[in-house]
């Protein structure tokens, strides 16, 4: 997909109806959602448990647009060829699930799938300092990773950061944590584009009264206008 830096909503599925996924899917992309976020949770690095490679496959023939797998799991790199398999667009390693970012960003693209790297609210922007020509994406989390519905965390000085550290570079920032309409002018006015939200599009909505992830989908872009 070719790159830029107009504001894309990515709508986690984390908060869709889990007995639902594929219809969830389509109801987010027919409603306007840019990206399809996928969180990887696997009760160690993060304390909760969610998908592995086989859901991500389920899913995959739903989705049209891309699908953005973020992994908060470590290891990392045992399971790198099974997500690539699986059908992920782009695959999300963290800086602290490892020791070695570099050679997981490698691996990520040597897969094919695009490469993002990721920050949670305790690390620095300078850590992906080094890893920046490997990467398509710098996702900084705006809340402690592990579950949904959390409380935004101001970090936008950190996102200032990572877009000044970015420079012309075609690299997304995406901020996933506590986005809603009051917070997402505050991330993208600081150099953010790639919106990650749960419960901010889920909220009240179902595959039933799909308009109305619609309309939070709208409210949130309205926000920035």
């Amino acid at each position: 997909m070719p790159f830029d830096r107009s504001v894309k909503i990515a709508p986690s599925i984390l908060s869709a109806d889990f007995a639902n996924f594929g219809a969830e899917i389509r109801a987010i992309e027919d409603q306007g959602a840019d990206w399809v976020h996928v969180d990887v949770m696997d009760g160690h690095f993060v304390p909760n448990l969610t998908f592995g490679p086989p859901a991500v496959k389920a899913f995959r023939p739903h989705v049209k647009t891309f699908m953005d797998v973020h992994l908060m799991i470590a290891p990392v790199d045992p399971y790198i060829e099974a997500y690539a398999e699986a059908g992920a667009d782009m695959l999300t390693a963290h800086v602290e699930a490892g020791p070695h970012i570099h050679r997981t960003l490698q691996a990520i693209k040597a897969t094919g799938m695009q490469a993002g790297v990721a920050l949670n609210p305790g690390t620095p922007a300078e850590a992906v300092a080094d890893v920046l020509d490997l990467a398509d994406m710098v996702l900084v989390m705006t809340v402690n990773p592990g579950f949904g519905g959390q409380k935004f965390i101001d970090l936008t000085a950190k996102v200032r950061k990572v877009r000044e550290m970015i420079g012309d570079r075609e690299v997304h920032i995406q901020i996933d944590g506590g986005v809603d309409p009051n917070t997402a002018p505050l991330v993208v006015a600081a150099g953010a584009d790639v919106l990650v939200a749960g419960s901010a599009v889920f909220k009240c909505g179902s595959v039933e009264t799909p308009e109305v992830y619609g309309r939070n989908m709208q409210a949130i872009r309205d926000s920035l206008t």
